[in-house]
């Protein structure tokens, strides 16, 4: 059975779908900017779980991972569509205007404005469907697929996070009781890295970019495969979340947390070798981590450890 990564590539090649491939369709808007558009599906017990989470933070998240794909092209946001669906029962507690309570704040926070979508009734679970549109100046979009042989990888912030957050909630952390609620809310109401994102694209600091929703190891793989190049990082200066050793009942090691985890929403991009001092310069107040280079070798990424390598197999998130 394929994944949803083969299935849509399976519908960009048969159909020939040019503008798909990014993390959001570049579109033309007049003779000054271009419209980035993205798309985002949430359903309830497999992007979020009510007993976890509240109804503010899930308005806060499905506006985020979309805020994050255009982060991830460099491009400032501007408008919001949101659909949701939500069965009777639920509706009756209040849920929309919580959820938009949280939506909204986050919304503001970015200049973000919601000019529509649509509201129904749903058999059994929550569903939200998540548009967001960003403006990037003409041609300046940060793409996938131009990360040149040679390039630096960075990433944008400390990885794992969101995933020990998650196991946590699995083994029964309640956020209201929790003494890691900090580390809960990378989970439950994770920052878009929108600032970075429109620094990197406004200087023109990138080659490439991804945002880090899928895991490390997989969304540096798409990379790859977008710009058909490989790659070679460095276990030793993958930046991991501090709080992991924190949690004894996890029974995957740190790094793996790390490389595989998801939805981190950091920002994965290639920087020209000759730009390394100015990327150090422009993100001194963001978080920014050299950890690897890209390579001739299309498509297969090296794992360095401990003076090893090793080829490193994508294993992030999938529904299928």
């Amino acid at each position: 059975m394929k994944n949803e990564f083969e299935f849509i590539e399976t519908l960009r090649r048969k159909y020939n779908l040019s503008k798909i491939g990014d993390d959001c369709a570049v579109l033309p808007k007049d003779s000054k900017t271009d419209l980035v558009i993205t798309t985002d599906l949430l359903v309830e017990d497999i992007d979020f779980k009510l007993e976890w989470s509240k109804p503010e933070f899930i308005g806060h998240k499905s506006l985020a991972v979309s805020l994050s794909d255009v982060a991830a092209m460099g491009a400032k946001p501007v408008w919001a569509i949101t659909s949701i669906g939500v069965p009777e029962a639920i509706w009756k507690t209040g849920f929309g205007e919580k959820f938009y309570d949280g939506y909204m704040s986050l919304a503001k926070k970015f200049g973000v404005e919601l000019i529509g979508g649509d509201v129904s009734r749903t058999p059994d679970k929550i569903v939200i469907d998540s548009i967001v549109a960003g403006e990037v100046k003409k041609g300046k979009a940060v793409l996938r697929s131009s990360a040149k042989v040679g390039d630096l990888i960075f990433v944008s912030g400390k990885l794992g996070g969101a995933a020990i957050a998650l196991k946590c909630l699995e083994n029964g952390e309640k956020y209201e009781s929790s003494k890691y609620k900090k580390l809960l809310r990378q989970q439950l109401a994770p920052n878009p890295q929108i600032k970075t994102g429109q620094i990197i694209g406004t200087k023109n600091l990138a080659t490439a970019m991804i945002d880090l929703s899928d895991g490390l190891s997989s969304d540096l793989a798409h990379l790859c495969r977008e710009s058909k190049v490989g790659a070679k990082i460095f276990a030793d200066k993958i930046p991991i979340e501090s709080q992991i050793s924190d949690f004894k009942f996890l029974t995957e090691d740190k790094f793996s947390i790390a490389l595989d985890g998801g939805e981190d929403f950091e920002l994965l991009f290639t920087v020209n070798p000759k730009k390394y001092f100015q990327v150090e310069n422009e993100l001194k107040k963001h978080e920014c981590f050299h950890i690897g280079e890209v390579t001739a070798n299309a498509e297969i990424i090296e794992l360095i450890a401990n003076g090893k390598s090793e080829i490193l197999t994508a294993k992030g998130f999938r529904h299928f």
